[in-house]
């Protein structure tokens, strides 16, 4: 059993493409179906598909190289981390990007400050 399903879907992509996998599986959460359709919107995951209580990922490559060189939970259950729209860190120099937990549903950084909320720091993914 899984006490944070998150931080399982984050370290089920990480170990996804260390073994250079191109599709996975992983539990069907509302939380983690959200987080990958960002991550497909973002460019980071080829497709993320619900199939029978699963989410089946498709993992992005370009070339032999990963789409994603670094993901990494932020919040945690024992130690939850908030942001403002307009205080949100900056990934990797801008190169990455903040998932969030926002009152308008789940987003990225820019998105967040477009739409002017703050929220629960989810992931960073680079």
């Amino acid at each position: 059993m899984v006490n944070d399903n998150l931080s399982d879907f984050i370290t089920r992509i990480r170990n996804g493409y260390m073994a250079h996998r191109v599709e996975m599986e992983v539990p069907l959460t509302k939380v983690t179906y959200q987080v990958a359709h960002v991550m497909v919107k973002r460019g980071y995951l080829s497709e993320a598909k619900k199939i029978d209580g699963k989410i089946r990922i498709t993992l992005k490559y370009q070339g032999k190289q990963p789409a994603v060189t670094g993901l990494k939970r932020v919040s945690k259950p024992g130690a939850r981390v908030y942001g403002g729209a307009s205080e949100l860190p900056r990934v990797r120099g801008g190169l990455g990007i903040n998932i969030l937990s926002t009152p308008k549903g789940i987003v990225d950084g820019s998105e967040a400050k477009k739409l002017k909320t703050g929220g629960e720091i989810l992931a960073r993914v680079w």
